[in-house]
């Protein structure tokens, strides 16, 4: 049964981001809902700033996280090992807290209420990968939304994507 409850929630929230793109992808791990973002997608190498088509991705990503007020989303920064330094920015911790923020102010203008949003930079210390070639360091490198529903919301939202995944929905 837990394994359709997750089916039933990916499922819904794929539909709900209309995500067809490999470097985006959903998970939900123990009732945890991860969204994570391929670096490539959301900046351009070495910057904060993000890109006009990650705009519109986050838009889809603000109207789950709209659809769900009793949530909160965490947005966690990822970087690689390369160190980073450019002015005004320190170091690999920087600018994942700055892509971190970055992110949530487009959630923010996205009228996501400020309340449910968490901004966390990890710097490179959370890997997914070793960070031994251009192509893993491209992996290590991204962000990851995660949506966590409070105990009680989480049983409705359940209830709820179980019947609308038995009424073909």
């Amino acid at each position: 049964k837990k394994d359709s409850v997750t089916l039933a929630i990916v499922t819904s929230l794929k539909k709900a981001v209309g995500i067809d793109d490999p470097d985006i992808e959903v998970n939900v791990e123990k009732g945890v809902v991860f969204i994570s973002i391929a670096d490539k997608l959301l900046f351009r190498s070495g910057s904060y700033i993000v890109t006009d088509r990650a705009k519109e991705v986050l838009g889809k990503v603000a109207k789950v996280i709209n659809s769900k007020p009793n949530f909160e989303a965490m947005v966690e920064a990822h970087t690689d090992n390369v160190p980073y330094r450019k002015e005004p920015l320190l170091d690999n911790w920087d600018l994942s807290v700055k892509r971190a923020t970055s992110v949530v102010r487009v959630l923010e203008s996205l009228e996501v209420n400020p309340q449910q949003l968490i901004a966390a930079g990890r710097s490179y210390h959370v890997p997914l990968v070793e960070n031994d070639t251009a192509e893993n360091r491209a992996k290590n490198r991204r962000t990851r939304i995660v949506v966590l529903p409070k105990i009680d919301q989480f049983y409705e939202m359940v209830e709820e994507e179980m019947k609308n995944l038995s009424a073909g929905q």
